[in-house]
Order: C-alpha cells, then structure tokens, then sequence
C-alpha cells in the first residue's frame, strides 16, 4: 500500500521495509514529530547530517533537500524503484 511521496526524494512510499519514520528535529534535541521517508533516504541524511547540525539548521525537508550532497543523491536515487534500498551503500563520513 502507497503512503505517500518521501519529503526527501518525491518518490512513492510504500508500507514495507524501505520505509522509516524521521525526527526532522532530532529526538534527543526534545523533537517528538515524525515523517514517513524511504530508509535509504533517511540513511543519507544521517550519514551528512549530525544531531545538532539537523536541529539547527536542517530541521524540515525542504532545507535538507537544497544542501549540494542532497541535490546530488536526489538526482542519482530519482532513477531507482520507490522500494529500492540497499544497505551496502556507503556513507559519506560524518562531520563532528
């Protein structure tokens, strides 16, 4: 069953196990919302993004998606299937 369009990538999201819930405000910043996003997109915004970097600057989808690393893994995930998720994919080292 469809869910909705990932904030992230616009894809489809199905209710499986490529998608997962995110705290755009950081739940151990006292963030309590979540949003259903495609798991490998949630993946890369962990592996760009710290804790504090997301509470204070990257807190919604749409500045997490005009950061350069995004635009670019936008581009390249736009191609996949709406469930494709491969947890081999390495991340980019984060910044701490």
């Amino acid at each position: 069953m469809i869910i909705g369009n990932c904030p992230i990538c616009d894809r489809e999201m199905w209710n499986d196990n490529s998608s997962d819930r995110h705290h755009f405000y950081p739940k151990c910043k006292g963030g309590k919302e979540t949003e259903w996003v495609h798991r490998v997109c949630h993946r890369k915004i962990h592996s760009i993004f710290t804790e504090n970097e997301l509470a204070k600057k990257y807190n919604n989808a749409d500045l997490i998606r005009e950061h350069p690393e995004i635009i670019k893994f936008i581009k390249w995930i736009s191609k996949k299937e709406p469930n494709f998720y491969d947890k081999t994919i390495t991340h980019n080292r984060k910044k701490r």
